[in-house]
């Protein structure tokens, strides 16, 4: 039964017992004599179809002069009390209840005119006779005869009667219907008490347990006490006159036996001398008090008076430096210092289009435990409004402020560093899960600095990834070590990197010229053929973007986004997915992502977010659309 039906219920309830109550209580009044205020004895109705005790009767026609006394008779009826009856009655006659019935049929006679009444008044409700019926007291009042309020109230009583009669079966199904209301209050009742206490059943318990710990100590106490001083009452209650010891030794001295008198005498004599010493030297063989029982219950009442409800946490703060979307998104958050523990998280997440009239309905994530996370199934070149919340026993707090991610703006390319052919060895070094490279230039790359300074070539290191573009859109992220001296990242095609490993360029070439900005091969191609392969220029922490010598400072991640059917190839700052350069290159055949360095430097390729070692948590059901 639901909360609001218990209440109407219960309301319902409450109303019937106190119309029953209410009835009763007017029973009870209807079974009182208006006269003597008491249990009608030998009742007789009157005209007017009230009650009054057969004796009442007899003392109102006494008063009014119908009946006389008679000194020789006595009130029988234990309704005629002092307090009702009439100090001069001591002695009067009562009459036969056939002639009382007579007399009050005759007419309840007007106590104040003497006169028969032959009207009722329905203001007053009351019967009246012709005198009170012209006075000014009833004005206006609607008074009619006895004979018509006979008749009248006669017919309603018999109506109200017969219907009640003929409703039993209603008034059985009620009955019934709220016996079983009772029953499912006290059902419901209960089980709401028991929720109510389930959240304190724990400490309940415990204290229970220790009270009953306690007050086994003091019920043992108190036992052993009782029984101790019962038994000292015993010994005094014999010493009582006509009590068992002191009978039982009066008997014996009017014993005139003389042997049998010795025999009971003795051993009644070392009782009674034991009781005289009890009785001179008097004190209670135990302590009343109970002092010592006494609990010292402040720390525990300070502990009690300091227990609050638990509150649910605080609304979680996002980590943004650990936050990113690749090819999915990694949620990273953690709790306020002072905030309530939480047992599980909520992530919730959707898509952000400002075309579109309505919002994304959000999708979530429940139940995740840690704090982190990552979402997957994303649509890419887009923009995600993530949101958390924790919960726990108190319920859900506060949601997290929103952030935004943008995804990457083609499908993610998963590739390693290709370290089967083609690149220097002696300066270059591969880690050995292929994600990162470094250049260690050593003595070569000083015999190369002396040859710079006579105008001797140095040659660039080349790295490739391990898998060609054909088709379609990708996007790749890496890391570059701000302390890189020069690396380029870009694509080209695999045909011409091939060569290029053959015979590696060299800095002096124009295509090199340190004022490029970048290298996309126009200088060795027609103005019409797109370049075989397009670099950014990255070197000491800024990214060189046009020939002008505009530099910007190096983002934490660098994006390449390669579009094979349009030929172009675009660099973007990979957190904040804003633009950094694009130009077109040679799709002619498989591209390949590559990298050069010129002296020392680093990279490392961003990994996928599901292969991350830092991800320890378990996500659990993923609900469809809200």
């Amino acid at each position: 039964m639901a909360e609001g039906e218990d209440l109407q219920t219960f309301t319902s309830i409450m109303d019937a017992l106190v119309r029953i109550s209410t009835s009763m209580k007017n029973m009870e009044r209807e079974l009182l004599c208006p006269v003597c205020k008491e249990m009608y004895k030998q009742p007789v109705v009157l005209p007017c179809m009230h009650n009054v005790c057969h004796l009442c009767a007899t003392e109102i026609l006494l008063q009014q002069g119908y009946v006389c006394p008679d000194p020789t008779s006595e009130p029988t009826s234990p309704a005629s009390t002092p307090a009702t009856r009439s100090p001069r009655l001591g002695r009067r006659v009562v009459p036969k209840p056939d002639r009382l019935d007579r007399l009050l049929k005759s007419g309840l006679v007007c106590p104040e005119h003497k006169e028969e009444v032959t009207h009722y008044c329905k203001s007053c409700q009351r019967l009246v006779c012709q005198l009170c019926r012209v006075r000014r007291t009833h004005a206006g009042h609607k008074i009619t005869p006895v004979l018509n309020a006979f008749q009248a109230l006669k017919e309603k009583l018999t109506k109200t009667l017969a219907y009640i009669l003929s409703s039993q079966d209603v008034v059985q199904s009620q009955v019934t219907e709220l016996e079983e209301a009772l029953r499912h209050t006290e059902v419901n009742g209960a089980q709401a008490r028991e929720e109510v206490s389930r959240l304190v059943r724990g400490l309940a318990a415990l204290l229970e347990e220790k009270q009953a710990s306690l007050l086994q100590g003091i019920e043992e106490c108190q036992q052993e006490r009782l029984g101790s001083l019962r038994a000292q009452l015993q010994e005094h209650q014999a010493m009582l006159e006509n009590s068992g010891l002191v009978g039982y030794a009066q008997e014996v001295l009017k014993e005139t036996d003389q042997p049998c008198f010795v025999l009971a005498a003795k051993q009644l004599h070392n009782r009674i001398v034991k009781v005289t010493d009890s009785l001179q030297s008097f004190r209670p063989t135990a302590s009343t008090s109970f002092s010592h029982f006494q609990l010292d219950i402040s720390r525990e009442m300070k502990l009690l008076t300091d227990l609050t409800f638990i509150k649910a946490p605080e609304a979680p703060v996002i980590d943004t430096q650990r936050t990113y979307a690749y090819d999915q998104i990694f949620l990273c958050w953690r709790l306020p210092q002072h905030s309530p523990p939480a047992w599980h998280f909520t992530v919730e997440f959707r898509r952000t289009d400002t075309k579109a009239k309505t919002l994304k309905l959000w999708q979530r994530r429940e139940e995740v435990r840690g704090t982190s996370a990552f979402v997957e199934y994303l649509d890419t070149d887009c923009v995600y409004v993530l949101r958390v919340k924790g919960c726990n026993k108190a319920g859900f707090g506060e949601y997290s402020e929103d952030i935004y991610l943008h995804t990457p703006p083609a499908p993610v390319l998963n590739f390693f560093l290709d370290n089967r052919w083609g690149f220097n060895r002696e300066r270059l070094a591969i880690s050995k899960d292929q994600r990162a490279v470094r250049s260690v230039p050593g003595l070569p790359m000083l015999f190369a600095a002396e040859r710079l300074m006579t105008s001797c070539h140095l040659s660039i290191d080349l790295v490739i990834g391990d898998v060609a573009v054909t088709q379609g859109r990708s996007y790749w992220a890496c890391c570059v070590d701000p302390s890189s001296y020069l690396v380029k990242l870009g694509v080209g095609l695999e045909s011409k990197l091939q060569e290029w490993f053959q015979a590696p360029p060299d800095v002096a070439s124009p295509r090199y010229d340190p004022d490029s900005g970048h290298d996309s091969g126009a200088e060795d191609a027609t103005l019409d053929a797109p370049p075989p392969y397009a670099f950014l220029t990255i070197g000491m922490g800024k990214i060189l973007l046009d020939p002008g010598n505009c530099t910007v400072p190096l983002p934490p991640r660098i994006g390449i986004c390669l579009d094979y059917e349009r030929g172009r190839v675009s660099f973007y700052d990979a957190v904040s997915f804003r633009s950094l350069w694009e130009c077109g290159v040679d799709c002619s055949g498989p591209v390949c992502p590559a990298f050069c360095f010129i002296g020392g430097g680093a990279l490392q390729l961003q990994e996928l977010v599901a292969n991350r070692q830092e991800r320890k948590v378990t996500i659990g059901g993923f609900s469809k659309l809200d």
